[in-house]
């Protein structure tokens, strides 16, 4: 019986070390039988589907090799010659993402990031309500413009400077309240008068050396012990670090959340905010072309109520789950707790005053950011002519990736110092290759391929017939349904590949139903976003995670309330200012000479 258990034991160690191995040999073998059996371009289409979205959900190969794989099945399939694939794998959003990363870089490289990270925690004051409500806004801010990871890389540090700092005055406060209660406020002027008593009494009378020793220790011991890391088992483990109350400990799993969370929710607001909103993009200019709803100025103004009900409310839920729902503390601080929040502002002005002057490369930098987000609204508002409207010639040649290339250039352009001895631009190269998301071009670009093959073969017509039985459903409740089903994939899958997967999908299921697609795409691209349960669903959870503040089950609870918020905010946004902006309620022309719309299963 040993035996056996041990070879069980053995077998199962054996299956979970290899396990990505046995997934890249057995998923095609059991998925073979479908182009085997039907033989047509659309099970040939589905066998490579299937086969890129598992190794995509389990990640048994790199993302970025995975999305490889139609440049190899569907020149063999014969859906799309190799020249074909290859031309979609490189789009508008490739050049977008450049001069994205080239401003990223910038503003990196030169501290702007940290400056306007420790600006706007200052302002809002070091209560821990409103630290909380400020390191949100910022975060939510800078990933507006950074990517999610590079944003929680930075406001993450200081965060937990702060709130080690948080604990250590809180520590330093309440040893000298009760030194003050017991009559030990000044230590060293207590001892020195027992040193004299004790002085004039070996005069008088024969004093026991050893135990004038032992009381001379319990007495210098007693300060040590009221202000040591905690004060009994209960409030402190070994595990628990630095904690030295029982509401240290929540405060920090609160703030470590904040951060985490604020930056996804910032990420969607803008169009070139996050992968997936330009992958949304990307996917629509292709296949919807006479499409023009889609630009940085509508998709801003969509999110951003979006983006502040989902901040607000989740801040106002982390608050009740870990600091209490006595809100009244964050306009009024309490005067036990004026000790901490003087420690705090202290550090957080000690942080601010580090980085010195502002620089000339941080104002470059900054105006070549406003300069940039100006042209993006501006270029089609939608309300009013943009500049766009000033070449009528060749109207929809310039895109967001335009403007975006234009200001990336100037970084590589403009010297760093006014000196003439040495000509070095604002980034280099180099620095330039160090941020660039290589895995994502590569990513996306198999998303493309992905997509084009799955119109070219007649699989995503085919996969829309199978789903037309939810057209009989309110158009609310099918759009519910598709976020849910989206955010609870996206836990466990790369936001990337869930909405490559998603797109092709749901495109033509809108159409068979008669919907306007954007009306079922634009929640579904934001709810992609929502993987805010497990440390591993991306990497701001993972970031945060790592500095030992929470648990799994600390992430899953709060990440519920903050999922349901957020799914919330989208339909909200989605039935009310939405309908006016992207004309949501009527089924759009573009849709209705897209090809796919043509062999439709329900009439126009």
């Amino acid at each position: 019986m040993t035996n056996g258990f041990r070879f069980l034991n053995w077998l199962q160690f054996l299956f979970w070390f290899h396990r990505h191995l046995i997934l890249i040999i057995l998923t095609p073998l059991l998925l073979l039988p479908i182009p085997l059996i039907y033989n047509t371009k659309v099970a040939e289409c589905a066998f490579t589907l299937l086969l890129m979205g598992v190794y995509w959900l389990t990640e048994a190969l790199p993302l970025s090799i995975t999305a490889l794989i139609p440049a190899m099945l569907f020149p063999l399939f014969g859906i799309m010659k190799s020249s074909q694939v290859a031309a979609v794998f490189f789009k508008d959003f490739h050049l977008l993402l450049t001069g994205v990363i080239c401003l990223a870089t910038a503003i990196e490289k030169w501290g702007l990031h940290r400056r306007i990270a420790l600006g706007l925690i200052s302002i809002v004051g070091v209560n821990p309500g409103r630290l909380m409500l400020g390191s949100m806004v910022g975060c939510a801010f800078l990933s507006m413009w950074l990517s999610n990871t590079s944003t929680v890389a930075m406001v993450m540090p200081i965060v937990e400077a702060v709130l080690k700092q948080i604990v250590t005055a809180e520590g330093e406060a309440r040893e000298l309240r009760k030194r003050a209660l017991t009559g030990t406020s000044n230590l060293g002027l207590q001892l020195d008068e027992m040193d004299r008593q004790d002085e004039k009494a070996k005069e008088n009378m024969s004093v026991d050396p050893s135990m004038e020793k032992v009381d001379i220790t319990i007495e210098k011991s007693i300060p040590d012990n009221q202000g040591s890391p905690c004060d009994s088992e209960a409030q402190c483990t070994p595990s628990q670090g630095y904690y030295r109350t029982q509401q240290d400990h929540p405060m920090c799993k609160c703030l470590s959340l904040c951060i985490a969370y604020s930056a996804t929710i910032g990420g969607m607001t803008a169009l070139t905010g996050s992968s997936t909103n330009m992958i949304f993009a990307e996917y629509m200019h292709q296949l919807y072309p006479d499409c023009n709803s889609i630009n940085f100025g509508n998709w801003f103004i969509f999110c951003l109520p979006i983006s502040f009900i989902a901040l607000f409310l989740s801040w106002i839920w982390l608050h009740w789950l870990y600091l209490g729902s006595d809100f009244r503390s964050v306009l009024h601080s309490k005067a036990g707790n004026n000790e901490r929040e003087t420690a705090v502002a202290k550090v957080l002005q000690e942080e601010y005053k580090a980085l010195g002057p502002i620089s000339r490369q941080e104002i470059i930098s900054l105006a070549i950011f406003s300069v940039m987000v100006l042209l993006w609204f501006t270029r089609e508002p939608g309300f009013i002519p943009g500049w766009s409207s000033l070449f009528p010639d060749h109207h929809g040649y310039a895109t967001d990736a335009t403007v975006a290339l234009l200001m990336g250039l100037l970084f590589f352009i403009i010297p760093a110092q006014v000196s003439t001895d040495n000509y070095e631009t604002l980034i280099t190269w180099k620095e330039f290759q160090s941020c660039m998301p290589w895995e994502i071009c590569l990513l996306v670009g198999g998303g493309f391929a992905l997509a084009e093959g799955t119109q070219a073969s007649g699989l995503s017509h085919s996969m829309a017939k199978l789903l037309v039985p939810l057209g009989d459903l309110p158009k609310i409740a099918t759009i519910t349904i598709v976020c849910v089903i989206v955010t609870c994939i996206t836990e466990v899958a790369s936001n990337s590949a869930t909405i490559t997967i998603f797109l092709p999908i749901l495109a033509p299921l809108a159409e068979s139903i008669n919907v306007n697609p954007l009306y079922m795409l634009i929640p579904a691209t934001l709810s992609v976003s929502f993987s805010f349960l497990l440390p591993s669903s991306n990497p701001p959870n993972a970031i945060v995670f790592s500095y030992g503040h929470l648990t799994t089950w600390d992430m899953i609870k709060a990440g519920v309330g903050v999922n349901v918020i957020s799914v919330l905010g989208v339909l909200l946004g989605t039935s009310t200012w939405g309908i006016p902006l992207f004309n949501l309620d009527i089924y759009p022309d573009w849709a209705t000479n897209h090809p796919v719309n043509k062999s439709s299963i329900i009439p126009h």
